[in-house]
Order: C-alpha cells, then sequence, then structure tokens
C-alpha cells in the first residue's frame, strides 16, 4: 500500500474556493498532496444554526480528498473565539493583557479536537503520514494516540512560541505543553521559537532529556526542526505582472504620477503594529515635509475576526488614527495616507506590492510574515524597492537586507521610512539582491519537502508507547 499524506489544518482549501495563485500553506499542503495523494482535514469554515450538530462533507478531486466539518455554535464561541483567539492567539503574540481566559474554552478547545481527530481515525491507513498544522489542534496527536494510532505524526507551528515566562501565564500550561509530546516531529518557524519551547519543557517536565534536534521523554524520542515557511517565488512575480496590467494596477499606477509608493499589507489585527506604523508615518510627514507631496502611503487592512470584540477596538483606533494623519496633512488634490479596510486578490495585492518603493512590514510579533517575502520576490531588479521589516517577525532572521526596526520605536520607524525613501539605487540593488538570494533559497516547496523528511525520518511510535498513551487525559481543574 502506497504511503498517503493527511493533512489536518483549522480550514481546509476545498476546490470551489480555490483562486489561481493561492499564497502560504494552501500552495505547499497542495504540492504535497498531488505528489503523494490524500487527504485534507479541517473546519469548513461553516456554523451550524441552533442545535443542529456539526456536520461532515466530504468531495474529491484528482487524488485529493478533501474531508471538512461544521462547527456547532458553542464550539465556534469557546473553542475558535474563546480558546484559540481569545487565549492562545494573544498569548502566544506576547499580549497577555488581551488573554482572556475560561474554562469552558479549554473544554470546547478539548471537544473539537477530539471531534476532529474521530474523522481522521475513521480514514487513516496504517502507512499514512499526518501533518498537523497550528495552535487550533494542538491535541490531535493526543486524541489519535489514545485511539491505538502508531502512524508517523508532524506538527508545525505557524506562530511564535512564547518564553517560559509569558507561556506559564495561562492555567493548565503544562497540560498544553503535555499535548505536544504525542508527536513524532515538532517544527518551528525559527530558532528562537524552538529554544522557547525546549526551555519552557526543561522547566515543566525536568526529566526530558533536550537537545536543538531532538527531546527525549518517557521513552519516545521527538525530532525538532526549524522549517521557516517560504513562497512561490516564480508564481508571485507572474501573478505581480498580472495585477499591475489589471484595472485596479493600471488605475494605482496612472493615479500614483511620480509619486513613490509605500505600501503595507495586513490582517487587520493588533499583532500587526498597525497604530504604531500610523503613528511612525505621522511622525515622518512632521519630521519629514519636503516628502508630504511626493510620497502616498497606501495601507491594506484585511479584516479578520470581527466577532472577537478586541479587533473592533483595533479597527476603532487604526479608523481614527487615518482620519488623524490625513485631516492634518491632507491638500485639496492628494491624501498622505489610503486606508483601505478591504480584501483585495493576491494577484491585485503582488501587483501593488511590486509597485512599492517601500514596503512596511513592523509587526509587534509574527511568526514568519510572508508578505515581506513577497514583496522582496515581486520587486524590479533593476530599480528595486526597499523593505522596512520589524526585527520581531520571524522573517527578520531570514532578510538580511531589509532595514530592521523595532516596532515599537516610533522615531526609530519614522527615521526609517525617510532612510528607505531616499536610498540610493546601488544600496537598494545590493539589499534587494541579499534578500532575493534568500528566498529563492528557501521556497514554499522546499519548506513542505524539507518538513515531510524530517518526518520520514522521526521515530514512529513503539506499540507499547501508544498502548500507554491510551489512559485517559488529565483534567483540567
Amino acid at each position: 500500500m502506497s504511503e498517503r499524506l493527511v493533512v489536518v489544518s483549522n480550514r481546509v482549501a476545498v476546490p470551489r474556493s480555490l483562486r489561481p495563485a493561492p499564497g502560504g500553506l494552501a500552495v505547499g499542503v497542495l504540492e504535497a498532496l498531488r505528489q503523494t495523494g490524500g487527504i485534507w482535514v479541517g473546519w469548513n469554515g461553516k456554523v451550524a444554526k441552533g442545535t443542529e450538530g456539526p456536520t461532515v462533507e466530504v468531495q474529491q478531486q484528482d487524488d485529493i480528498e478533501y474531508l471538512t466539518l461544521s462547527m456547532s455554535q458553542a464550539d465556534y464561541e469557546d473553542y475558535y473565539l474563546g480558546f484559540a483567539n481569545r487565549v492562545l492567539w494573544p498569548l502566544f503574540h506576547l499580549r497577555l493583557n488581551l488573554v482572556q481566559y475560561r474554562r469552558r474554552y479549554l473544554e470546547a478547545y478539548r471537544r473539537f479536537n477530539e471531534s476532529l481527530a474521530l474523522q481522521v481515525e475513521r480514514v487513516l491507513r496504517p502507512d499514512d503520514l499526518l501533518w498537523v498544522h497550528d495552535y487550533h489542534l494542538i491535541p490531535v496527536a493526543r486524541n489519535l494516540r489514545k485511539a491505538g494510532c502508531r502512524n508517523r505524526i508532524g506538527f508545525f507551528l505557524h506562530i511564535p512560541f512564547p518564553a517560559f515566562d509569558v507561556f506559564r501565564a495561562i492555567p493548565h500550561h503544562t497540560f498544553i505543553l503535555r499535548l505536544f509530546l504525542e508527536y513524532d516531529l515538532i517544527g518551528f518557524q525559527t530558532g528562537l521559537d524552538r529554544d522557547s519551547f525546549l526551555d519552557s519543557l526543561q522547566r515543566v517536565f525536568p526529566e526530558c532529556v533536550v537537545s536543538p534536534h531532538e527531546v527525549v521523554h518517557d521513552g519516545r524520542r521527538i525530532s525538532i526542526g526549524v522549517f521557516p515557511i517560504g513562497v512561490d517565488v516564480d508564481t508571485a512575480i507572474e501573478e505581480a505582472a498580472k495585477g499591475r496590467a489589471s484595472t485596479q494596477g493600471r488605475r494605482l499606477q496612472a493615479n500614483l504620477m511620480d509619486r513613490r509608493l509605500i505600501i503595507g499589507v495586513d490582517r487587520l489585527d493588533y499583532s500587526k503594529g498597525l497604530a504604531e506604523r500610523f503613528q511612525a508615518y505621522e511622525q515622518f510627514l512632521a519630521h519629514f515635509p519636503r516628502h508630504a507631496e511626493d510620497i502616498v502611503y497606501m495601507q491594506i487592512a484585511q479584516p479578520s475576526r470581527s466577532d472577537v470584540p478586541e479587533y473592533q477596538v483595533i479597527r476603532d483606533e487604526v479608523d481614527y488614527l487615518a482620519g488623524k494623519i490625513n485631516g492634518r496633512y491632507a491638500a485639496h488634490d492628494r491624501v498622505p495616507l489610503r486606508y483601505l479596510c478591504r480584501s483585495f486578490s493576491r494577484t491585485t495585492i503582488l501587483g501593488f506590492l511590486s509597485l512599492a518603493r517601500v514596503g512596511l512590514v513592523t509587526p509587534l510579533r509574527d511568526g514568519m510574515n510572508l508578505v515581506a517575502k513577497e514583496f522582496v520576490a515581486v520587486q524590479d531588479p533593476d530599480d528595486p524597492g526597499v523593505l522596512i521589516l520589524s526585527r520581531l517577525a520571524g522573517a527578520a532572521e531570514e532578510l538580511e537586507g531589509a532595514v530592521k526596526v523595532t516596532p515599537y520605536n516610533i522615531d526609530g520607524v519614522a527615521d526609517a521610512i525617510a532612510l528607505a525613501v531616499d536610498m540610493p539605487l546601488g544600496e537598494r540593488r545590493e539589499r534587494w539582491q541579499q534578500m532575493m538570494q534568500g528566498v529563492r533559497h528557501n521556497t514554499i516547496a522546499d519548506w513542505t519537502r524539507g518538513f515531510l523528511a524530517a518526518l520520514r525520518h522521526a521515530r514512529a511510535p513503539a506499540a507499547s508507547t501508544v498502548a500507554a498513551g491510551g489512559t485517559a487525559d488529565p483534567v483540567p481543574g
């Protein structure tokens, strides 16, 4: 029986929702599934109404099966909005002031992951490889082990892992950490995330034998790796050309005239540092007034998680700052800040990125940030733009040619904008060439191949270990 890949993620890019150029996770997962055949399991974005129970949908395209679940209203509120996005997300992004822990959130987190693991168990073959993605689904391996699963299971964390002093701030952090130990391979975006995880393990489970590449716990060996996610460079370049030639791309070029474009593209999320970025831009306009007429800053903020109250707060704050900046610095024939709180196609966004003189990527904390890499990928080699990049984004470990900033340093970001705007062509080319070499060296395909190769070489659990995993979980108090 040939090896299949079974991917488990929060959302599934089912065929009807795919676009010509899907980004990020979807590209890598689809490429891997097409090579081996397999199944993609996850939530389909639907919430059951009233007392209706969750439903399961199955779709087939070529050798890939898409198995998706709806979610009950209670699980949507307490698992997805609750534990995933009001506990784990702010915790892992160092925003303890936004963590809102409730016991029922953890119960819903366990409940939904049990339901998802049950669906995986029903379709699983003995030779399948399992690849579980991100913070929503940490318990999946534990639930499968309890059912006797001996398959190799890998887990990749797309977001940062916090330092132990932050991680231990939530109740039952020991329980969450123990769930990781049921995997055969655990992957992180950066070495810092890996080291934070290993430090937490050693502090909570001192019996663990820990090295940068392996953890030994309770008779099991768990591989540890750093796998920074990349982008599909050639596809990004092709899509950027289409985006420039599109109606929106042509209109932007015509409207810019001789003005230079600064661009930011983010989800509307408090982790992205939009409020601090707007304040820095206002500082730039105040300190460098000669640029007020020849610079345009366009910020695309794609709405996200609007059901979470904290996201409405950040939207209100950013709306206020955008109005304040334009009210102070706009003229009858120009506005210095174009703030677009809406979604665009990826093709359009790549076209916009390719037209920019400055890419402004300043998250307060980010696992990687693929916009930074896409900005580099689509620049004109003869006249490339400058990337301003937060040191607190995972991409900063790879993109040495970026102008690095600390996003909380408003004066420093303002100065970096001035530096980037006035940077001579020779330096821009040198910085871009250095970054482009790294972006091409580590593509999304390299990320997928690297992780799956490491998973194939990981040690599958012995039968006795799996049997031990069948004991009941400790019930959080």
